[in-house]
């Protein structure tokens, strides 16, 4: 169905993890309080699933709008694709159909971003991915 280049979708799973809990704390919002604009926009959860989405269980997709309006920001903000939390265009261009989809960069320390293959990041705010084993 869909070809998964250069693990793109475990680092953009990533990422979508790191920005719901960035973005929360960010705001000064607690977890319950998330839960309580979540239930308003008509999604139920709970303060245990939300913190299973920030640390990685992943998010379903259909849930995306919602919790970017919860957290005041946008899809492409929680996705990676810009560092504008109220902006809907993404940054860059992504790649056409041809080309290979480069993998993002990760934070390998504080304040230190690696770029593979000398392609551009989604922003310094990407942890680094466990190595694989």
């Amino acid at each position: 169905m869909f070809e998964d280049r250069s693990d793109l979708a475990v680092d953009r799973h990533l990422v979508v993890s790191h920005r719901l809990r960035a973005r929360r704390l960010q705001l000064g919002l607690t977890q319950k309080q998330l839960v309580s604009r979540l239930a308003r926009r008509g999604i139920r959860t709970t303060n245990k699933t939300l913190s299973s989405f920030e640390h990685g269980a992943g998010v379903d997709v259909v849930r995306l709008p919602e919790l970017a309006a919860a957290l005041d920001c946008t899809v492409t903000y929680l996705l990676g694709l810009t560092e504008d939390p109220a902006r809907w265009e993404p940054d860059h261009a992504s790649a056409p159909d041809d080309r290979p989809v480069p993998r993002p960069a990760v934070l390998t320390s504080p304040g230190v971003v690696s770029l593979p293959d000398g392609h551009g990041i989604l922003g310094p705010d990407i942890p680094a991915r466990p190595p694989r084993r």
